[in-house]
């Protein structure tokens, strides 16, 4: 009981440490004084004035859309280097492409950030593009950086699956394009779905590689919110950041939603195909004792 008692206690520390910072944030979001440091009562000033914070709305919506961009490229690189890691067992060079697929979660970002400059500009050097730095180049970086987490979280969902179903459709007839689009694909959904959004998350908080690879008119929100907290945080920033934790736990919520209908009728439906299987055995069990001719005794 006293251990029991203990683990609750440093579990509500442990929540209190993480999510305080974060509710005590929102609270002054709505501070009518212009210090943040001094409560002035409450008010939506700050809320309505971010319309008119044209360099502030502009950074959001770029780190939106490259956020955006970086999700869906991410998924597909990383889904197709795992189904290359796990699906393919031996080919020459094997060892050096999953170095490659997994350097960029160990490296630090100041290195990628730094060997990424160098290329873009080698690049636009030699064959003169890209001409300028800007959404382009930094939607890059971020895809070379979250595939390599896609890639290792459809990897495990992939070494999970069992391989007699797609065997099956194969022996059927089905192609294999067709196999990894009917049947793969939808057994590895909830992974991709987990890589997309971890992308996502990944892109819209970065500021290492967005700072090297960033050009004039090309500022994301993570490079806005630090160059203004330099010069003391201002009650616009905390204002946005309380609006983006609003979207993420109103979108995680939703997710959370949609996958438990979706499990509890996928439970349903095992249910009810066991039912109906154990109905017909019950049922042919009972027309083989009612027609077998009578034995003599």
């Amino acid at each position: 009981m006293r251990s029991l008692k203990f683990t609750n206690l440093m579990l509500v520390l442990g929540l209190v440490f993480i999510y305080l910072p974060m509710v005590i944030l929102v609270i002054y979001s709505f501070n009518a004084s212009r210090l943040v440091t001094v409560w002035g009562g409450w008010s939506v000033h700050w809320y309505t004035g971010l319309l008119d914070n044209a360099q502030l709305m502009g950074a959001v919506g770029r780190s939106l859309e490259i956020a955006f961009y970086t999700a869906i490229s991410s998924v597909i690189l990383g889904t197709l280097a795992a189904f290359v890691l796990t699906r393919i067992p031996r080919f020459r060079g094997r060892t050096l492409f999953g170095g490659i697929v997994t350097a960029p979660l160990v490296m630090p970002e100041v290195i990628t950030g730094l060997s990424l400059l160098l290329l873009f500009v080698s690049m636009s050097q030699f064959i003169g593009w890209p001409r300028e730095r800007g959404v382009m180049t930094i939607w890059i970086a971020h895809t070379s950086f979250c595939a390599s987490y896609v890639a290792v979280v459809v990897s495990a969902r992939l070494r999970e699956l069992d391989l007699s179903i797609e065997e099956a459709a194969m022996d059927l007839g089905a192609r294999p394009w067709k196999v990894f689009l009917l049947i793969t694909i939808p057994m590895i959904a909830p992974s991709l779905a987990a890589g997309g959004m971890m992308s996502f998350a990944l892109s819209l908080d970065d500021l290492v590689l967005a700072s090297f690879v960033s050009g004039p008119g090309s500022t994301t929100l993570p490079m806005e919110v630090f160059s203004a907290v330099r010069l003391g945080v201002k009650p616009e920033i905390n204002a946005i950041a309380s609006l983006i934790l609003l979207a993420v736990s109103l979108f995680t919520f939703l997710a959370w939603y949609f996958t438990r209908r979706a499990e509890k009728k996928r439970m349903e439906g095992l249910r009810e195909a066991m039912e109906s299987t154990t109905a017909e055995s019950i049922n042919e069990r009972d027309v083989e004792r009612f027609t077998a001719p009578p034995t003599n005794s």
